[in-house]
């Protein structure tokens, strides 16, 4: 019978399904926190062997709990090349998530396991959650409905009022660092809102979608109103909004990072966003998560901080529990897919 073993289900679909023990019909169940087995959404995973969902693993329960495992998968637990070595048993590593960082590819790779991720999954959600920060900013509709909640608008004398900078998008200049998955959904939809789009890209111009202007990150900063990051975390892409990029960008621009927390250095945005170097600064992601309470851009005003949560919407978190399940199932038949 295979064994497999979650790691930490919890951080991959946001609810407790902590499972003691699971056969390879899901029968007798004994999970934390749910009453009907039939809301188990790990139900066809444990189908395929014998299952154990841990909600959260330390890093010094890692060996212990994937110790009988043939299949391992994980979110942010990392399996580095100390902890592999420490598992001979272990055949595959399901990555829970796009990135694969918290794997040594080369080491697993070295000891015959083979990993796979799951690619594109969130893309609608994260390009979604794009827009939902760049309208905070230009609109402002949780102000004014906060407001309005508290009698603002029953009392004003006049019909209508505002007290914050409202901004139409059509016309302005939006830049997209990266033109992967993600990166290609949001130039669309900023091209859907009337905007231009430049894009700071490898692929060649004229296999850009009709409307995305190639341009160089220089030109990116310079000219756009919108900066919205989508590249990759690499040496090269590590802060590559910093307190020298960010002189470049115009003091009405908002930047939004979607993409990789390291991307931006939090200190020289919080600086740049103090001294009016731009308007605003929208992150699902910060350089370290949780981030710690120090950290200059949680309290600043003119920073819009969300916890990590673009990918998180509950369409996403089923293509990511279905894609992850259909990655077993398929290494299980010999043919495994979305491999790293």
């Amino acid at each position: 019978m295979t064994k497999i073993v979650i790691l930490d289900g919890y951080t991959a679909i946001g609810r407790s399904c902590e499972c003691q023990s699971t056969d390879a019909d899901g029968e007798d169940q004994k999970t934390k926190g749910l009453t009907n087995p039939d809301d188990f959404p790990w139900m066809e995973l444990a189908r395929l062997g014998t299952l154990k969902v841990y909600d959260r693993t330390k890093p010094e329960e890692t060996v212990a709990r994937a110790a009988e495992a043939d299949i391992v998968l994980t979110n942010k637990v990392i399996l580095n090349r100390e902890t592999l070595s420490q598992l001979p048993r272990l055949r595959y590593i399901g990555v829970l998530a796009t990135g694969y960082n918290v794997v040594d590819i080369e080491a697993a790779h070295q000891c015959g396991i083979t990993v796979t991720n799951v690619p594109a999954y969130s893309t609608e959600s994260v390009a979604q959650m794009v827009f939902a920060h760049l309208l905070t900013v230009t609109n402002r509709t949780e102000h004014y409905a906060v407001a309005n909640r508290n009698g603002r608008w029953s009392h004003n004398p006049d019909f209508c009022y505002w007290d914050t900078e409202l901004t139409e998008l059509a016309g302005k200049t939006f830049g997209v660092v990266g033109l992967g998955n993600i990166g290609s959904r949001v130039a669309q939809i900023a091209l859907a809102f009337g905007m231009k789009v430049k894009a700071l890209t490898s692929k060649e111009e004229n296999k850009l979608a009709q409307g995305i202007e190639k341009a160089t990150l220089e030109e990116l900063l310079a000219t756009s109103d919108v900066i919205s990051l989508h590249c990759p975390l690499t040496q090269t892409t590590h802060h590559i909004i910093n307190s020298d990029t960010l002189k470049l960008v115009k003091p009405t621009a908002i930047v939004i990072n979607t993409g990789r927390g390291p991307l931006v250095d939090d200190q020289a945005m919080a600086d740049a966003l103090t001294k009016g170097q731009l308007s605003a600064f929208c992150a699902d992601v910060l350089s370290e998560e949780p981030p710690g309470i120090t950290n200059p851009l949680l309290r600043h005003p003119n920073a819009f901080i969300t916890p990590h949560i673009a990918w998180a919407t509950r369409e996403a978190r089923n293509r990511l529990i279905q894609v992850a399940t259909e990655n077993v199932r398929a290494f299980l038949n010999g043919k495994p897919q979305n491999k790293v």
